[in-house]
């Protein structure tokens, strides 16, 4: 396996300033609402960095508190249907395609569809607690002997999905930096979810393994099982209206995100665990781009070829 390095695609995204929004998530009402004859329907769409179970109670409150914003800017009833797409790519195209109305992304995954479809629209950015920035952590088992990012020599990776900004192309460009390519690898897997990450590193089919932190503190809370190696930080996740989302109901979506997180309402939130507010973007919020052989250069390795799991080397 040879590694891939590229300028371009991390500088997008390392350079694109985003702000953080509450996690929307919406279920269906146990009992049939009343039918308007003007109500309008807006699909969010995400995909799935946890269970999807875990998805629909993250964003619940959040499209909910949407619905109410939306019908006080709007002359018609509002309902949010939540999509969880299975993987990235899905959700990714469903947006390009005008197949959902917006979307919540990792600033990876808006870089991709962006360069897909230009006219993609930026609404709004999730707010860490005023911050642009939350973690992302590899980790390896607390028994471990691996010490350092160099202890990885010979050892196995699970990545996450191949276009997670952190389960993907911010922790390889950390093992980059400690001098570990795909050469150096003993062997690694893109396995998709966070939690799976975690599991997979626990149980030993793994040696580390990159995931979010939101995900490290819910599992490693109940279990205790993995430790921090190297913590490093993420732009906080855009939200994005698809191109051809009427200009009404665009600015009306924009400034709905922007009331909630004004208002501060705990049960507008995510989850517990959760991004808490939204900030409006900005002219100074676009990526700027690194020329390539700069400081920005990151790592990109490759899908492996399919293998069944061994168990990782103590």
């Amino acid at each position: 396996m040879r590694l891939a390095t590229t300028t371009a695609l991390f500088a997008l995204i390392a350079a694109q300033a985003l702000a953080q929004l509450p996690v929307p998530v919406h279920t269906p009402d146990k009992a049939p609402r009343q039918q308007h004859p003007m109500r309008r329907v807006l699909t969010l769409g995400v995909y799935t960095t946890d269970k999807p179970s875990t998805m629909y109670e993250q964003f619940n409150p959040m499209t909910r508190a949407l619905e109410k914003q939306l019908e006080q800017r709007m002359p018609w009833p509002v309902e949010v249907r939540l999509q969880i797409f299975k993987t990235y790519e899905e959700c990714q195209d469903a947006l390009v395609q005008d197949k959902v109305d917006f979307v919540r992304f990792g600033p990876a995954s808006y870089v991709i569809a962006q360069r897909k479809n230009a006219k993609l629209q930026l609404l709004a950015m999730e707010s860490n607690e005023g911050k642009k920035t939350f973690k992302g952590y590899i980790v390896v088992r607390k028994d471990s002997d691996i010490q350092s990012l160099e202890d990885l020599a010979g050892r196995s990776f699970a990545f996450g999905d191949e276009s997670s900004t952190i389960g993907r192309y911010l922790s390889q460009a950390r093992l980059l930096e400690a001098g570990i390519d795909a050469r150096k690898l003993a062997r690694y897997e893109y396995l998709g979810r966070h939690d799976k990450v975690y599991r997979a590193v626990a149980v030993g089919d793994y040696d580390a393994g990159a995931l979010k932190s939101s995900t490290f503190e819910k599992l490693d809370k109940k279990k205790c099982e993995l430790r921090i190696l190297v913590a490093f930080d993420n732009i906080t996740k855009p939200w994005i209206a698809r191109a051809g989302l009427d200009p009404k109901l665009t600015a009306a979506l924009r400034d709905s995100l922007l009331a909630i997180d004004a208002n501060r309402d705990p049960a507008h939130r995510a989850g517990p665990a959760g991004p808490v507010g939204s900030t409006a973007s900005s002219a100074s919020d676009e990526m700027r781009v690194r020329p390539p052989g700069h400081e920005g250069q990151r790592a990109v390795l490759p899908k492996p070829r399919p293998e069944s799991p061994r168990r990782a080397r103590k």
